[in-house]
């Protein structure tokens, strides 16, 4: 049910954030591996060579999460704004149909999104007014790029899309066995 994204066979670059301690917790959470349920992969891969076509790529900071992680997050930051809740929220990263990425030029420098990955604060919202219009640019870009492809967003964070429907895919406990 999932699959392993390899960076050069969909042309996206890796900086999956919970695999480092460069997160909002501050310590390593997830394994060094991005999977996706396959439908997403599928789509995915629609959105990487959209981006490419328009002269971008797909910085990619997490995709799949086991429970546990999902549980990490909720017992740190308790926001339904930010953080599904393993007991009650859809839990999308849980099933492998969300995505949270960025865009970045074909160099892998990032473009301009006004905030960082991950900040909880009003600013990460799609429909934020109070940053430079050279970010709410790239953000429609981005929404632009994955919507066309099949991806549903989530309006509290830029970065974050997902399959539409995620409670009808099926939790998945952990990453697939090597």
């Amino acid at each position: 049910m999932l699959k392993a994204i390899d960076q050069s066979l969909f042309d996206v670059i890796f900086d999956l954030r919970y695999c480092s301690r460069n997160n909002i917790l501050g310590s390593v959470f997830t394994k060094e591996h991005c999977y996706l349920h396959e439908e997403a992969a599928v789509k995915l891969e629609k959105a990487s060579n959209l981006a490419k076509s328009l002269g971008y790529k797909l910085k990619i900071f997490d995709a799949y999460r086991p429970i546990a992680a999902q549980q990490k997050l909720w017992d740190k930051f308790q926001d339904e704004r930010f953080v599904s809740n393993p007991e009650t929220g859809s839990i999308p990263h849980c099933r492998g149909v969300a995505i949270d990425l960025t865009l970045a030029n074909l160099d892998g420098s990032d473009v301009e999104m006004g905030t960082d990955f991950d900040d909880f604060t009003e600013k990460a919202f799609h429909g934020a007014s109070d940053i430079d219009n050279i970010a709410k640019k790239n953000r429609c870009l981005l929404l632009g790029i994955m919507m066309t492809s099949g991806w549903d967003f989530y309006r509290n964070e830029w970065w974050h899309y997902q399959l539409f429907n995620p409670r009808d895919y099926d939790i998945i406990s952990d990453y697939p066995k090597d």
